[in-house]
């Protein structure tokens, strides 16, 4: 394939305004989702937790793929599966070594039954594949409701407890000491967590979900480190990568994912190279040079005769 032609089937919009009012749910549903994955993102990032929401996307994916085998709402076993994966990771892993060992148990089991779900399956195989990289116009009506619904209560969840939980997070000791639930707040963002991958898997897919709940938040870390930029970075990066890359998409009609993962990781990429000429300008700002008048003479201590 020559470039010229693979740069049509990659960006091709000749019927842009027709195409655009077929995505609209999607349009939409990726807005959303980019405030969920903006918010809770920084949380996933400081808690050191991008490993488990691979974990639990393996469970969603499998959760969505059994429910498609047996003709059952798709949102609903994805959500199904997700819950399971995040209360699993949640009792079972208190600590980061547990942690990571029940998410990398979970992982392949949840991969293997999701592609075992797929492989029983006899209809399109585009609903296989979307599954795993995400569906641009798989988003209806009724899917719409279930996403809105359900990043509402992630959202208020996340307002109600967000003092306690960056205290949680930033340092879990000292916030135990304090009197806050560090161990109950823990297992309720592990249930919030679940929940955002399960809406986020319908649109970016099982594999690529870490573009939106991750990278952006890492994004914005890189750049800034106040309580009320980061979060808002964060929504912004996620809402920019995923209705970007959903409008993007309409040209060659391929999958929704590569444009988000290509935006996401772009927007980290300029991020990271910002932060790195910050540092190097104060490394390279030179050292005010104190007058000798303003330094206060020591006082000698008297010579004994």
């Amino acid at each position: 394939m020559h470039v010229q032609d693979l740069w049509s089937t990659l960006f091709s919009f000749q019927d842009f305004g027709e195409l655009v009012v077929l995505v609209r749910n999607s349009v939409l549903a990726g807005a959303v989702l980019g405030l969920v994955g903006g918010l809770i993102g920084p949380f996933v990032v400081s808690r050191n937790m991008p490993f488990a929401v691979h974990g639990i996307s393996e469970l969603s994916f499998a959760g969505a793929s059994a429910a498609v085998l047996f003709g059952i709402n798709v949102v609903a076993g994805s959500l199904a599966g997700s819950l399971v994966a995040a209360m699993l990771i949640g009792l079972l892993g208190s600590r980061a070594r547990e942690r990571n060992s029940v998410i990398a148990v979970l992982m392949p089991f949840g991969l293997g039954l999701g592609i075992l779900c797929l492989a029983l399956y006899q209809g399109r195989a585009a609903n296989k594949f979307g599954l795993l990289t995400g569906q641009i116009v798989s988003v209806d009506d009724p899917q719409l409701g279930w996403l809105l619904g359900i990043s509402a209560v992630v959202v208020i969840a996340l307002l109600v407890i967000w003092r306690p939980l960056t205290a949680a997070s930033v340092d879990p000791d000292v916030a135990a000491a304090r009197g806050i639930p560090v161990r109950a707040l823990a297992f309720v963002f592990m249930v919030l967590l679940g929940l955002a991958t399960a809406v986020s898997v319908q649109i970016v897919g099982a594999l690529l979900v870490l573009s939106l709940l991750v990278t952006p938040a890492a994004a914005a870390l890189s750049v800034t480190v106040h309580p009320i930029r980061v979060p808002l970075l964060s929504v912004l990066f996620a809402v920019v990568s995923v209705v970007g890359g959903t409008l993007l998409s309409l040209g060659g009609g391929l999958p929704i994912s590569p444009y988000v993962t290509s935006i996401s990781f772009a927007i980290w990429v300029v991020c990271r190279v910002v932060a790195r000429r910050r540092t190097g300008r104060r490394r390279r700002r030179p050292a005010v040079d104190v007058p000798a008048a303003t330094v206060p003479a020591q006082t000698q201590a008297p010579v004994a005769h």
